[in-house]
């Protein structure tokens, strides 16, 4: 279960045996906040915890301002702005960071449930949908994809509207079912990435093995990847096939697209080989500039674990530098 999962799980669980909860949820972050926009976290009046929203001092804070409200015959929802600079005339956080957060702390309802259940279907189950906080409550449209991952909208304390895309935001395109790709596929699977696989030999057993992969493509040749691997933002590609035949084959349906990440492992000098085929046949330097190659950051990995590793780190890597592109703008 996912971190978002069990958060929503412990508000559910709370409304279910009456117990007044609170959820905190991170509705707006700038620069280098701790608590990014989406993350939440539940606390119930017995003391149980799910989640976060930065962590630190802050996070204690606010933690103990939920419990407070949860023992007021009515509790009220609230946003608190959280400021990470002790420079800062009012707001602080307490954490020297810098960046800053809004955060609201909202009790669930009994009206909650029934979207909150829909809610975690979708996670459980990682569908897509649209989650939307208002002060009068929890709404969940399963099915639905805003144009945006986050919305936030804030005319008063009291009239305000926070939106999220719920759903693996990114897809990872692994190009072989070998090894590295179990190892790689296992690595991700509790992260933000709905993983497809694609593998040539249907008959290989780590790619029947591989059950982390939320979707499983057999090809008859990896030509088919110009039309299977759609271009966005969003979208990562690895290819890791068994040899230097099908690698070329799949790097060469794929460098022409608009991708957000294009990686290829491999040693050396077979990169090098392939990169001087690639400029002598008249490829354009830009196509090649985009390719990760080899893919991976350089700690020496050798076992596919550790080559896993190397390569969830960059792609990770990648995909926070966007976001906090996305935050600073």
């Amino acid at each position: 279960m996912s971190r978002a999962s069990a958060t929503w799980q412990l508000l559910s669980d709370s409304l279910r045996r009456g117990t007044p909860a609170m959820l905190l949820y991170v509705v707006q972050s700038q620069g280098s906040s701790p608590g990014r926009q989406g993350f939440l976290m539940a606390v119930d009046a017995h003391g149980a915890m799910q989640g976060s929203v930065g962590g630190g001092i802050m996070e204690h804070k606010l933690v103990q301002l939920a419990r407070e409200q949860l023992t007021q015959p009515v509790p009220a929802s609230s946003l608190h702005r959280q400021i990470h600079s002790k420079a800062a005339p009012r707001h602080q956080s307490g954490m020297i960071c810098s960046g800053e957060q809004t955060v609201l702390l909202y009790p669930v309802q009994a009206a909650d449930a029934a979207p909150i259940q829909r809610l975690l279907v979708a996670l459980n189950e990682a569908q897509y949908g649209t989650l939307t906080l208002t002060p009068n409550g929890v709404a969940f449209q399963a099915g639905s994809q805003p144009a945006q991952d986050y919305l936030f909208r804030q005319e008063s304390e009291a009239e305000w509207l926070y939106q999220e895309r719920i759903g693996l935001k990114n897809q990872l395109h692994l190009i072989g079912g070998g090894h590295c790709a179990l190892a790689l596929s296992r690595l991700v699977r509790p992260l933000d990435f709905r993983i497809h696989l694609y593998e040539d030999r249907p008959q290989l057993n780590t790619f029947a093995a591989n059950s982390f992969a939320h979707s499983k493509t057999a090809v008859a040749s990896y030509i088919e990847l110009q039309k299977l691997v759609p271009e966005g933002e969003n979208q990562y590609v690895v290819v890791m096939t068994f040899g230097y035949r099908t690698d070329d084959v799949a790097v060469r349906a794929l460098l022409g697209k608009q991708l957000r990440f294009l990686g290829l492992l491999g040693s050396q000098k077979k990169i090098e080989k392939m990169l001087t085929d690639y400029r002598a046949e008249g490829i354009p330097p830009e196509q090649l500039q985009r390719l990760h190659a080899p893919v991976g950051l350089p700690i020496n990995s050798e076992t596919p674990e550790e080559i896993a590793i190397s390569i969830a780190a960059q792609l990770i890597a990648v995909k926070n530098s966007a976001a906090l592109k996305a935050t600073r703008n």
